[in-house]
């Protein structure tokens, strides 16, 4: 089973199901294809379009071939791939409410998303301070994102999302990445969570590779002209 994602320090999407499949050490190998521009004829675009119709990363594809796409997808897949894993809740009701805010990060959060895009190597606090002041579609994202949260925190009694580790913690890894570059500002549980859910194993891993790319991409830089 071979996984295609893009850059790790920028790329959130292929961030999800890597850290999922090396959280639960489910065998995979591992298919670096780097931006270089998302343009139609780009190296990037072919060699994903090859893969998936939809022309993005991350793509899950099996030893035959067969492919899947789309984070929740690769991460409803993996789940009926390795049900004694536990890669959601057991609990019912604890495994509708991890899809339920899974599918609400999937479709939402546009202003958190667009506003402080994923740049694991960057420390941008100044960026992030300046745009809470001047966004209010960013300001609420993110009193959304406490909430949600806090309120998984204090239903599971943690240590993560819905207790043990799953495919929620997964999910919003990229968004810790986030709260950690732009310094956003969280209750203390939630400050607390980030933690650790920056060290759990598949995130920590994921981390480690980012912060050795040391690249630079312009198109992917909102704030900075260099790595400098």
């Amino acid at each position: 089973m071979k996984l295609l994602i893009g850059n790790k320090n920028y790329s959130s999407w292929s961030m999800r199901p890597w850290v999922l499949l090396t959280e639960f050490e489910i065998p995979f190998e591992e298919v670096m294809t780097r931006f270089d521009s998302f343009a139609p004829d780009s190296t990037f675009k072919q060699a994903v379009l090859a893969l998936s119709p939809a022309g993005k990363v991350p793509i899950l594809v099996e030893d035959d071939g067969f492919s899947v796409w789309d984070t929740l997808a690769i991460a409803e897949y993996l789940a009926e791939r390795h049900p004694g894993k536990a890669l959601w809740p057991r609990d019912a009701r604890q495994r509708a409410r991890a899809r339920s805010v899974c599918a609400e990060m999937h479709s939402g959060f546009a202003a958190l998303r667009n506003c402080f895009g994923m740049n694991i190597e960057a420390a941008l606090p100044a960026v992030g301070a300046r745009v809470l002041a001047e966004n209010a579609d960013a300001r609420a994202d993110l009193a959304r994102m406490n909430q949600l949260w806090s309120d998984a925190l204090a239903q599971s009694g943690g240590p993560f999302l819905f207790g043990a580790y799953s495919i929620a913690d997964a999910y919003f890894a990229p968004v810790v990445m986030r709260m950690r570059t732009y310094a956003l500002p969280v209750p203390a549980a939630v400050a607390a969570y980030i933690e650790r859910a920056t060290a759990a194993r598949g995130t920590a891993a994921w981390i480690r590779a980012a912060l050795a790319e040391k690249e630079f991409l312009a198109f992917e830089e909102s704030y900075r002209t260099s790595r400098d």
